[in-house]
Parts: C-alpha cells; sequence; structure tokens
C-alpha cells in the first residue's frame, strides 16, 4: 500500500482556518499558527456571547416592565407576583413589548396585577 502524505489535509486546514480569520489585523489574518490561536479565542468569545446576549435581552425586557410598571403604580415584583396569582401567563418578553407599544393594555395588566397583590 502506498504511503499518504498530509499535505492535502493540512493545507485543507490551514485554508480552513485562515478564511475563519479573514479580517483580523496583521499576522492573524496570515499565519497559521497565529490565525489558530486567534480564531479559537474568537469561537470561545462567540460561544459566551450567545449566551451573554439572552441574559442581557431579558436584562432588557425586566428594565421596560420595572418602568411601566411603576408608571401604573406597582412595582416589578408586585406585578409579576399579581400576575401569577392571577394565573395571567405571559412572559416577559411579551410583556416588555406590551410596555413599549401598547400601553392601554399593559395598563389594564397592571390593574389586574393589583388586584391580585
Amino acid at each position: 500500500m502506498a504511503r499518504i502524505k498530509g499535505a492535502i489535509n493540512a493545507k485543507k486546514r490551514h485554508k480552513r482556518v485562515l478564511k475563519l480569520a479573514k479580517g483580523y489585523r496583521g499576522a492573524r489574518s496570515k499565519q497559521y499558527r497565529i490565525a489558530k490561536q486567534s480564531v479559537m479565542r474568537a469561537m470561545a468569545s462567540q460561544f459566551a456571547g450567545r449566551k451573554q446576549r439572552k441574559r442581557d435581552m431579558r436584562k432588557l425586557w425586566i428594565t421596560r416592565i420595572n418602568a411601566a410598571a411603576r408608571i401604573n403604580g406597582i412595582s416589578y415584583s408586585q406585578m409579576m407576583h399579581g400576575l401569577k396569582v392571577a394565573g395571567v401567563d405571559i412572559n416577559r418578553k411579551m410583556l416588555a413589548e406590551l410596555a413599549v407599544n401598547d400601553a392601554a393594555g399593559f395598563t389594564s395588566l397592571a390593574e389586574i396585577a393589583k388586584a391580585n397583590a
């Protein structure tokens, strides 16, 4: 059986990494060894960033709900508790959307929460 050299696979691997490193500055986009390190770090940060975005969005929704709830004379925690007791099953994303775009609808939910808080 003939010997198979690794050059073809190595070149393919190098091209893949250098393609991912395109746009990086200096040696990070030109030299394989340095590009590989940069790409590995970038991918780790990218993974963490996707998790962080979910946390950031939840924080934003809570802030918006709290601001709108206080306009209606109730705190965020009292509102969430009141809605839960009343059996209103609506998530924070939709509540935040109501708070921004439909003040009348949010006010009616706030009244329900006040009654059950």
